[in-house]
């Protein structure tokens, strides 16, 4: 046995007891990994109207939204104590409000070149979005119920892609545009892309592939 064999098993004897351990990931490749989460906040009618009139009083929930979101994603190893501080490459924050249901729905998009995965980014990006939601609006209405927060694609790292199988909503259903996105944005092929309607471009736009997607379009025309 080597000096250095000796020193790891040395190494592994005393720190087997430890209760609580970040994984090693050191021999572990470096991929492209992407994560896509959502969550949603229920308020009222009210704070519904308000919103969309830019009259909340503590100013606009959803461009703050915005903010807090991207802030709760680069936090996410100082929140979540055996997360990896991870070299951010990308965070992408959407808002959208949900009139029917008097709610808003946060996405978060996070992509990374690491060794691990960025899902709990993603989420902890959806959480701090909603939470700063929660705040601008518990004035107005004090009811507010945070909801349905889940992961709900990730590829990267040797298993690939993973979309949620209790369902994602319906304008990212399309699990095949999906799957070809998160491969290679650089390479779509045309053919496999339907390029019409708004629902697509809010798809390619939350992926972060708005280019590929207008690229895509101009071809088709």
């Amino acid at each position: 046995m080597n000096e250095n064999s000796k020193l790891k098993d040395s190494l592994n004897k005393i720190f087997s007891s430890s209760g609580y351990k970040m994984v090693d990931v050191s021999n572990k490749e470096v991929t492209h990994r992407k994560a896509l989460a959502v969550g949603e906040i229920i308020l009222s009618s009210e704070v519904i109207e308000m919103i969309k009139n830019k009259k909340m009083p503590k100013g606009d929930p959803l461009a703050i939204a915005e903010v807090s979101g991207i802030n709760g994603v680069k936090k996410t190893s100082e929140l979540i104590p055996l997360c990896h501080p991870l070299p951010l490459d990308h965070i992408s924050i959407h808002t959208e409000i949900d009139e029917p249901k008097n709610s808003i729905i946060v996405y978060c998009l996070v992509s990374a070149n690491s060794k691990t995965g960025v899902e709990m980014e993603a989420l902890s990006g959806v959480n701090s979005a909603l939470l700063a939601i929660y705040d601008l609006s518990k004035i107005v209405e004090p009811n507010l119920k945070i909801t349905n927060t889940r992961l709900l694609v990730k590829s990267g790292g040797k298993k690939g892609l993973w979309i949620n199988p209790d369902g994602i909503p319906e304008k990212i259903e399309q699990k095949k545009k999906i799957i070809k996105v998160m491969k290679k944005a650089s390479k779509l092929s045309i053919s496999a892309l339907d390029t019409s309607g708004s629902k697509t471009k809010d798809l390619y736009s939350m992926m972060g592939f708005t280019k590929a997607y207008n690229t895509a379009k101009k071809s088709c025309s």
